[in-house]
């Protein structure tokens, strides 16, 4: 794929969804308690515009050229990167790592255009999704843009792509036919990834089919910021009409898994799963997309 053909994810190029009614949440076991997935139930969403793709790198590049804006990451001086992607030269450098997720390494000068730290670089992956992008340099993007983040219900509801109660966005069973349909961990987590699904790290934005409704990757490869504070009682609050978690938490909603799902690890690659993360948190592994009203 050469610069010029590149996706992109302009208002004009975004997705109408007609809105109304679908079932929201998740009752079954595979479900994880705190992230407060269920009691699943009817929520109505008005009309709306997405992106059919994460935010890419090239246009996170325009999004910079155009306003010197520089990421948390960048300011902060560091960020997280998978320990399998990095150089044995990285490596080296790095003296912490989360006690609970070893598997994280904290890089410095791990950033949006140096995803694993200095010296790496996005030649060859500027048609992937954006990463180490804190929820407030989302935002930043889309006032730029003049888009904004998708709620946790519009997510979800256009990530179902017109299903209703399935598991992923393309029905129930993982791998129909035994076909890859997403970009999460294939093997052994942490410590070994076959790849078997033609990806170690993020894909390109527009890997695989597309959902109902003409979104792709809304299963794993980046988690995906939305507007929402995380509400672990989520379904038990918010209204059924247009629902928002409007309470500050100190985390903001996260949905989609990434390319480090796996099921015995972290099963939220489902339409349903959610997670959270702090408004200026980034990692190797967080992208967006984007929304708008309709």
């Amino acid at each position: 794929m050469t610069e010029g053909d590149r996706p992109q994810a302009s208002l004009a190029e975004m997705i109408l969804l007609p809105g109304g009614t679908f079932r929201m949440g998740n009752d079954a076991s595979d479900g994880f308690p705190a992230d407060g997935e269920g009691p699943s139930r009817d929520v109505t969403i008005s009309p709306f515009y997405i992106a059919p793709y994460a935010v890419t790198n090239q246009e996170f590049a325009r999004f910079v050229d155009e306003t010197g804006y520089k990421t948390e990451a960048e300011v902060f001086g560091w960020s997280f990167v998978f320990h399998l992607l990095v150089s044995e030269q990285t490596r080296s450098t790095v003296s912490q790592v989360p006690v609970q997720t070893p598997w994280w390494l904290t890089v410095t000068g791990a950033y949006w255009r140096e995803p694993e730290g200095p010296g790496s670089s996005l030649e060859e992956r500027w048609d992937h999704p954006v990463i180490h992008i804190s929820w407030n340099d989302a935002i930043r993007y889309c006032q730029w843009a003049g888009v904004r983040l998708p709620t946790e219900a519009e997510w979800e509801f256009a990530a179902r792509g017109g299903l209703e109660r399935k598991t992923y966005p393309w029905g129930d069973l993982l791998k129909p036919d035994g076909q890859h349909h997403c970009n999460i961990w294939q093997g052994k987590f942490p410590v070994k990834n076959n790849a078997s699904d033609g990806y170690v790290g993020t894909a390109p934005v527009n890997a695989y089919e597309p959902n109902g409704y003409g979104l792709y990757n809304t299963s794993g490869n980046v988690w995906e910021w939305c507007a929402d504070w995380f509400m672990p009682n989520y379904h038990q609050t918010t209204p059924s009409l247009n629902p928002k978690g409007e309470a500050p938490s100190g985390n903001k909603s996260m949905r989609g898994g990434s390319y480090l799902c796996h099921r015995s690890y972290c099963n939220r690659y489902r339409v349903a799963a959610r997670s959270k993360n702090t408004p200026d948190s980034s990692s190797g592994n967080i992208g967006f997309r984007v929304a708008a009203d309709a």
